[in-house]
């Protein structure tokens, strides 16, 4: 059997040699560097394949007889084309259970770091000025309004965290929720703008949510509003958010993943104060990798020996 995997980027693939040695599976390394055709003649004779970020579309699944089934080196799958491999009944995996502590202390991170100014302290000491800049104002996050916009694995720890904070009234927009946790009220997108003092996005990339956080949304929210970002990038309209940052309908972002990335240059997002950016680096710790790496070749031996997999984002009857 042979397992191949489609991108390169981390430091060793002992654990994932380690995982499927057992099962006599050979594992290659095939970089495509993104490349569609790359893609397609690293997988033709492949039994599995790990992937991260190259695109896996209908002629790659078509040139694989062999495959039976392929695993996302993290939690998005929007650079594989799933109703392609659903047709072909090829099994699609993620790993989503890596990563939560990391991502959620991010998020927080980047809440606090905008909500207290950080960025702009730290430049001001930098240059040689000392004393609170009042050119900005500073809001007090206790007794605020906290709206959390997904609430799955990273929006529950982020919440967990978040409480400590004090915020008086938590709202939450997450279809998928029936009854709000203890303490929270269920709402809707709109609702969160017009009331949350700071608003943390935890949703998947889905054509519901697309710009989710767009000129309805922003033409509503608090003057003092901080928008966190460590889901994905599609959710948020940056045109708009820069917009509204322009004009001062908020009071600032953090970002660690957007819609073209990495971030184009040009992006007016880079020159706006009180927007601090990260390079999708919210996932990131050494025990995240080790996990991710780990988890996803132990999906890849159970697909390999017909084990039913923990994380199949496919489905047909």
């Amino acid at each position: 059997m042979r397992v191949v995997i489609l991108d390169d980027g981390y430091d060793h693939y002992d654990a994932e040699r380690e995982v499927l040695a057992p099962l006599g599976a050979e594992v290659a390394m095939r970089p495509c560097g993104h490349s569609r055709g790359a893609v397609r003649q690293a997988i033709a004779d492949a039994d599995a394949a790990l992937v991260r970020e190259s695109p896996v579309d209908e002629a790659a699944f078509a040139a694989a007889p062999r495959l039976r089934g392929l695993v996302r080196y993290g939690v998005g799958v929007d650079n594989i084309d799933l109703a392609a491999a659903t047709a072909r009944r090829i099994p699609v995996c993620n790993v989503p259970d890596y990563g939560v502590e990391e991502v959620s202390d991010h998020a927080l991170a980047l809440l606090l770091a905008v909500a207290r100014r950080i960025r702009e302290a730290d430049a001001r000491v930098r240059a040689g000025a000392w004393g609170a800049s009042r050119t900005r104002p500073v809001f007090r996050i206790a007794g605020g309004t906290l709206g959390l916009i997904g609430l799955g694995r990273i929006g529950s720890a982020f919440l967990r965290k978040a409480r400590a904070l004090g915020f008086a009234r938590i709202l939450i927009a997450d279809p998928g929720l029936s009854a709000a946790p203890e303490g929270c009220e269920l709402a809707d997108p709109l609702t969160i703008a017009a009331a949350a003092d700071a608003i943390s996005l935890h949703a998947p990339a889905t054509p519901a949510t697309r710009h989710v956080v767009g000129h309805d949304f922003l033409a509503l929210t608090k003057a003092n509003a901080v928008l966190v970002n460590t889901s994905r990038g599609a959710l948020v309209d940056e045109a708009a958010l820069a917009q509204a940052l322009a004009a001062d309908r908020l009071l600032g972002a953090g970002l660690d993943v957007f819609d073209t990335e990495p971030l184009p240059m040009d992006s007016p997002l880079r020159n706006l104060p009180g927007v601090v950016l990260t390079d999708h680096v919210a996932w990131y710790s050494e025990a995240a990798i080790a996990d991710l790496q780990r988890k996803a070749a132990e999906e890849i031996a159970r697909l390999l020996t017909g084990a039913a997999p923990l994380h199949q984002v496919n489905r047909w009857t």
